[in-house]
């Protein structure tokens, strides 16, 4: 007989806040990916380089660097771990939770390799699949499980750099010639050469993944660790302790950023508790919760978006396109991220008024469960509609 497998979760049932949050949190990654990875090679960051000569491209250089590098990351990485939490909750009832979040998760790997075999070396996809397997066993343990995880884990990503790991790094000569021939293949190459030099850089990809990889596991621990305490269902009841903890851990994440060491690896992940709580505190008044409820359907389309944005940006700034790479300041790429994303906000608004899921988001779905998830959306009564307040609650995905 067949086993029946549980169904996608009904947009209706979603936590508004969950999706307004991780829509601003991309905008974050975005803005990192583009000023870092797809304007310039990622490892140019790690030679000595001249200033740019614009003061519009030193101040959003310096902006993006500040506020924006990693902290978006972590923001993003918590909200996966609650997504994870979420999903074992509801999947609980089928008495079958790790085998079908397995499958979730297994899916977002095969998603992830094609994305950063065919499409974007950058891809964070195959490393969140993976640091999500080790995460399933700790949804099985007590909340103090989760805690005490996040906390050694964080312990030992701050410490890092000190522990002298024989992780492999290239020296300043060969990292400098790696850098000229990305300059030349990325802003000339066609579509095999370019594919071929990202395949040949996955190698120097890995140390920078290895050394981010315990983070990404404390702040899914960490994530799950906020959802079963429930206060994000009760949003309400905590305003006073939200605020706190976001000017809290804006200025002391600002504090520990400006005095580097291992301070300012800790300072990703308290800027993220943040930027995370003061979001949270937002959504609750109607002014701001009127603004921001514009990134909620950007934000239910995260997968899908994050996608596109390898899609359109590769074609501005690699040879078989536009061939930008290495062209535009700061400033001037900056401006063109922000395009693309409220476009993608008008676009995401328009398709959810119309689908249930973003076409990833449902080819997720459908692969997880082995059945085609329903994507026409049906009329629902009382729906909150892009724009308008979102206060309810429920379930995220």
């Amino acid at each position: 007989m067949k086993t029946t497998s549980p169904s996608g979760v009904p947009p209706e049932a979603r936590l508004a806040s969950i999706d307004i949050l991780r829509g601003v949190a991309l905008f974050g990654v975005m803005a990192v990916n583009l000023v870092t990875e797809f304007r310039v090679s990622i490892f140019q960051q790690f030679l000595p380089v001249e200033p740019p000569l614009l003061m519009s491209d030193r101040i959003v250089e310096a902006f993006v660097s500040f506020a924006l590098e990693s902290k978006a990351f972590a923001l993003f990485s918590m909200l996966f771990g609650v997504g994870l939490a979420i999903q074992f909750d509801r999947l609980s009832g089928s008495g079958r939770a790790l085998y079908w979040l397995a499958r979730r998760l297994a899916v977002l790997l095969l998603l992830g390799l094609v994305h950063l075999l065919l499409l974007w070396n950058g891809d964070i996809l195959v490393q969140y699949a993976l640091a999500g397997f080790l995460v399933l066993a700790f949804l099985c343990a007590p909340t103090w499980v989760l805690a005490v995880g996040f906390a050694s884990l964080l312990a030992l990503y701050v410490a890092m750099p000190l522990l002298h790991l024989p992780i492999p790094w290239l020296d300043t000569a060969a990292l400098q010639q790696h850098v000229s021939e990305a300059n030349r293949v990325y802003a000339t190459g066609g579509v095999g050469e370019i594919w071929r030099f990202s395949l040949r850089e996955l190698p120097l990809f890995a140390p920078l993944h290895i050394y981010i990889f315990p983070r990404t596991v404390a702040l899914f621990l960490f994530g799950a660790f906020v959802w079963r305490s429930g206060f994000l269902r009760h949003l309400g009841r905590y305003k006073l302790e939200l605020a706190v903890v976001a000017c809290t851990g804006i200025a002391v994440g600002a504090a520990f950023t400006t005095g580097g060491g291992a301070g300012a690896r800790l300072a990703t992940v308290i800027f993220a508790l943040g930027y995370g709580a003061a979001v949270m505190v937002l959504v609750q008044l109607p002014v701001t919760n009127r603004a921001l409820s514009f990134f909620a359907p950007l934000g239910r389309m995260a997968f899908t978006n994050y996608v596109m944005q390898s899609l359109v940006f590769g074609f501005v700034f690699f040879g078989y396109g536009l061939g930008q790479f290495g062209r535009l300041g700061a400033a001037h790429t900056l401006a063109l991220g922000v395009a693309v994303y409220a476009m993608q906000m008008l676009l995401s608004t328009w398709w959810l008024g119309r689908f249930r899921f973003g076409p990833i988001e449902w080819l997720w779905r459908t692969l997880m469960y082995g059945e085609v998830q329903p994507m026409v959306a049906r009329p629902r009564v009382g729906s909150t509609a892009p724009g308008e307040r979102c206060d309810r609650t429920g379930t995220s995905e």
